[in-house]
């Protein structure tokens, strides 16, 4: 591109997806964070986030730390002048840091005329998440960037794969307004899995894949099942049985965790569904006077995207 300025989009997303940890993911519509960005002729990465208190120094800043990977890939020394607009809040469990990181490498992508892919973003991006769980995971900033569905197939040598998935899917995510650090969630993990219950798991996520593939709804639906992290991190979230009881009532295809929680998510196939069930959300945490947000979504097929520029 010509311009010297863009600003952009890059969904929330939500990772695992009952049984794929670390590995499968979607994104969003409707929500996502937004970046306006320049190319400066001083060197460095200069952050501005208004109205939020997350570290704005490059070197901590997950953008930040995104784009220096780009720009170290390159041999550059590219100045740039970012402000980030959080939509997406920290903690939430809807993939905060990946939208940042993989927001930053899209901006800063385009403004340096596409040297690289979306899918050869993903790795920079991930730079950013690994400054911020400590882990390189690619479940957040995959489908960020790249929309749809992704699969993680493998991290070493990295392999991502846009999954075909039924286009009448519907997401209702509820987010109580609690944080639940990614870095914190993780530690709780069980280091080993019996080999019966990782038999099961992968089973699962070979079958979600599968109804995914097929538009099988009963198989997406018999698939959607975690053993090995729901049980585990939903201690740590509010009302998640109940919640669980709710989405299966209101017949949804399935319920699990979002990210490392706390939010939750129900996969549907008509909006008037979601929509009940969206309401029966947000009065199970109106209940016990726990202030959330509902959000209702279809699966957002673009990823990254420029809204000006």
């Amino acid at each position: 591109m010509s311009s010297r300025s863009i600003r952009i989009f890059a969904p929330a997303t939500v990772a695992n997806v009952g049984p794929g940890f670390d590995v499968l993911g979607l994104a969003l519509e409707g929500i996502g964070d937004e970046i306006a960005m320049s190319l400066t002729s001083e060197q460095g990465i200069k952050i501005a986030i208004p109205e939020s208190d997350l570290p704005t120094d490059p070197k901590v800043n997950v953008a930040g730390v995104a784009i220096q990977a780009l720009l170290d890939d390159l041999n550059s020394s590219q100045g740039v002048d970012m402000t980030i607009y959080k939509k997406v809040l920290p903690g939430s469990g809807l993939g905060s840091s990946a939208s940042s990181s993989a927001g930053a490498v899209f901006a800063v992508n385009e403004l340096l005329g596409r040297p690289f892919s979306k899918q050869e973003l993903v790795k920079f991006a991930m730079a950013g998440e690994a400054a911020s769980s400590g882990k390189a995971h690619a479940d957040n900033v995959a489908p960020s960037l790249l929309g749809g569905f992704t699969l993680v197939r493998s991290y070493d040598p990295l392999d991502v794969i846009s999954l075909a998935y039924p286009d009448d899917l519907i997401v209702v995510v509820v987010h109580p307004q609690i944080e639940v650090k990614t870095s914190d969630s993780k530690k709780i993990l069980r280091k080993d899995v019996p080999l019966e219950t990782a038999i099961a798991q992968w089973g699962n996520l070979a079958g979600l894949v599968s109804g995914l593939a097929s538009s099988d709804h009963s198989l997406i639906s018999r698939s959607l099942q975690d053993l090995i992290v729901e049980p585990v991190r939903s201690m740590l979230i509010p009302a998640f049985d109940q919640l669980k009881i709710a989405a299966k009532a209101g017949e949804a295809l399935g319920c699990s965790i979002s990210g490392s929680g706390p939010s939750v998510f129900a996969l549907c196939n008509t909006m008037e569904q979601a929509s009940q069930i969206g309401n029966d959300f947000q009065q199970i945490y109106d209940d016990l006077a726990i202030e959330q947000q509902v959000h209702i979504s279809k699966i957002n097929t673009e990823g990254a995207q420029i809204i000006k520029g």
